[in-house]
């Protein structure tokens, strides 16, 4: 029997369980159990540092209160699309994004706030050889480039890391920080994120993602067998692998789908009813975590009728009562509820087991066999497929160079994206340090097997290379999308998205006197006709008003002429545009034939204030449910 408390959850305990679900950092440990930072809360509703005078058990670093700061402050950067370098850019739901990937983040988040299923990523391991994204910008010569995140003020995004640098671990942590407590935003309540990493950062990676995405979310850290032979150039001893850290949005609400069982796992399931080939899985919980005190909803008996063979909830006369424990003979529980076992009881069977003490009855799960059927992933992935050296092997297929020395295989990553995405699974995949786009080659072909309609969003800074005809990585990489595309499409004649669209991170296409008017005189006023920027073009001005609506990219755009007017038709009537400098007024009516949810008009398009409310009045008039906006 189970002793009721007599008390319940305080205000404060359930404030503080919000405030944890929103900004999990701010909540801490303290003498009288989990309480609110004061000063980190302050510091993430603020766009200045916050002093904090005292100490207390968390992790912090040189810079950490900057990292936050930068995380907060807002950015008026946009995306401009480049068609030359899509494939199939107005049917398409795959992007590609050139630029620095914090940008990137701050830009999608309104529109993909939460629509993100899996995130991969493959960041510097902060080795001492490689390089970091630098979060720091001054003034800078080229101020178009600076204001789009491209480049610092000698022209470099990314800075040498080197061990003899005084804020080595520090200015690793400040770059990721930032970036990883955006990623979360993104992350679907099932979603999760994986981050390839090595032994130089493990430890303080686990502990960011502790405090960004909450401990409590930390699903696994799966060893990677990459390199068999070992690096002999280790010191002490040969590394032969790697980590993927996996951390859940919320785990409570996380599906790993398990792993397709082979041969010899397909030789457990031995025994057979009318329903098919299974494997007896026992329902007592085993483990550490096991114990009564653990889950007390899930300790109950079971009763038996071994001449009948039947199982109850309900005690019954001639019924054998049977009790989780665990093998020191203490409470266990089982694995299932009662309301589950309510539902599944036809799944169910009892048996005789010999324990230390003679035999005595057990429950198992009858587990069938079937074309669903999956087994957990074990945390050390030691496939043959999964070494390193297969990625060279891939590139050279395509490039037939070799190109990169250190991408990631298509075997990880599919096995990856298996581990959350079901077959078929209409979800999103997120890569913002994509390289050399193995996570789109990936989900190429991972949806050419099951004609699946996965989608990804990739990020990669166009860091330059000296390579061919290629000018930067993203080159090589839309390319390689490219050649992967093709040749899949070759070998499977899959029905699938091969395209993608290629954006590039910009400075706003808005001048400045329409964000900061109050800083300009009347005479500097004047010298503005319009509030656009002279070299931006229509399909500019239509993906940042999608991103400012918060519509995602991946919408279907048409393109129609009406009254000999160009006109942008997205998600059919989602959003209806134009940005034409003489719009004829007599288009309106037959826009708001459409019901458009949205119309957006550029404000230079219209000849005077008087025929900006005749607009507005007459489609309030034809289509009283459509919101009306004027750049």
């Amino acid at each position: 029997m189970n002793k009721l408390d007599m008390k319940s959850e305080t205000v404060v305990d359930d404030n503080i369980k919000y405030i944890r679900e929103q900004f999990p950092n701010v909540v801490v440990e303290s003498e009288k159990g989990y309480a609110i930072d004061f000063n980190a809360l302050k510091q993430e509703l603020s766009n200045v540092i916050v002093d904090e005078p005292k100490e207390k058990y968390q992790l912090t670093w040189p810079g950490k209160k900057e990292a936050i700061v930068t995380t907060n402050m807002p950015t008026t950067n946009t995306l401009r699309p480049v068609r030359e370098k899509s494939v199939n850019f107005d049917s398409t739901e795959n992007i590609y994004i050139e630029g620095d990937n914090l940008e990137a983040l701050k830009i999608l988040q309104e529109s993909y706030l939460g629509k993100i299923k899996c995130i991969y990523i493959d960041p510097p391991y902060n080795t001492g050889n490689d390089f970091i994204y630098n979060d720091n910008f001054n003034k800078a010569s080229n101020q178009e480039l600076l204001d789009s995140g491209q480049i610092d003020e000698e022209g470099n995004r990314l800075v040498a890391n080197s061990q003899s640098n005084g804020r080595f671990h520090s200015d690793w942590l400040s770059m990721m920080y930032t970036r990883l407590k955006l990623a979360r935003n993104f992350l679907r309540k099932d979603g999760a994120i994986y981050i390839s990493i090595d032994e130089n950062e493990i430890i303080n990676l686990r502990k960011i993602c502790d405090e960004i995405f909450d401990e409590k979310n930390f699903v696994a850290s799966i060893k990677v067998l990459s390199n068999p032979r070992g690096r002999q150039s280790s010191n002490f001893f040969a590394t032969a692998g790697e980590y993927v850290v996996i951390y859940a949005k919320n785990v409570d609400n996380l599906k790993i789908v398990g792993d397709i069982p082979n041969e010899s796992q397909i030789a457990t399931y031995n025994k057979k009813d009318e329903k098919g080939r299974y494997r007896e899985i026992g329902l007592r919980k085993r483990g550490s975590d096991s114990k009564r005190e653990d889950s007390p909803t899930l300790f109950f008996p079971i009763y038996y009728n071994p001449m009948t063979e039947d199982i109850s909830l309900n005690k019954k006369e001639d019924y054998i009562e049977i009790i989780p424990k665990l093998e020191d003979g203490s409470s266990g529980r089982w694995r299932w509820s009662k309301s589950k076992i309510t539902t599944d009881i036809n799944q169910l069977l009892c048996r005789k087991v010999k324990r230390n003490k003679g035999y005595e009855y057990d429950v198992f799960q009858k587990d069938y066999l079937d074309e669903y059927s999956r087994i957990k992933y074990k945390d050390f992935w030691i496939e043959k497929e999964i070494n390193y050296d297969r990625s060279s092997e891939e590139i050279r297929a395509i490039f037939n160079d070799k190109i990169f020395n250190y991408a990631k295989p298509l075997y990880l990553i599919n096995k990856i994206i298996n581990t959350i995405i079901e077959k078929n699974e209409d979800s999103i995949i997120m890569d913002f340090f994509s390289g050399s786009a193995t996570t789109a080659h990936s989900v190429l072909e991972l949806n050419s097997q099951d004609n699946g309609k996965r989608k990804y969003i990739l990020v990669q800074l166009p860091e330059k290379i000296d390579y061919k005809n290629y000018d930067n990585i993203c080159d090589i990489g839309e390319e390689r999308i490219r050649r992967a595309a093709q040749k899949i499409k070759e070998e499977t004649k899959a029905d699938i998205d091969y395209g993608f669209r290629v954006y590039k991170i910009d400075s706003s296409n808005m001048k400045d006197v329409y964000y900061k008017p109050s800083d300009l005189n009347q005479e500097q006023l004047n010298m503005f006709e319009t509030n656009i920027k002279e070299d931006r073009t229509s399909e500019d001005l239509l993906t940042q008003v999608i991103l400012d609506l918060g519509l995602t990219l991946d919408l279907k755009i048409e393109e129609k002429n009406i009254l000999n007017n160009k006109v942008y038709f997205v998600d059919e009537n989602s959003l209806i545009a134009c940005f034409d400098d003489n719009i004829d007024i007599n288009i309106i009516n037959e826009i708001c034939k459409f019901a458009p949810l949205k119309v957006v008009f550029k404000d230079s398009s219209f000849k005077n204030d008087n025929d900006k409310i005749n607009v507005e009045e007459r489609i309030k008039k034809l289509s009283p449910e459509t919101e009306v906006s004027i750049l």
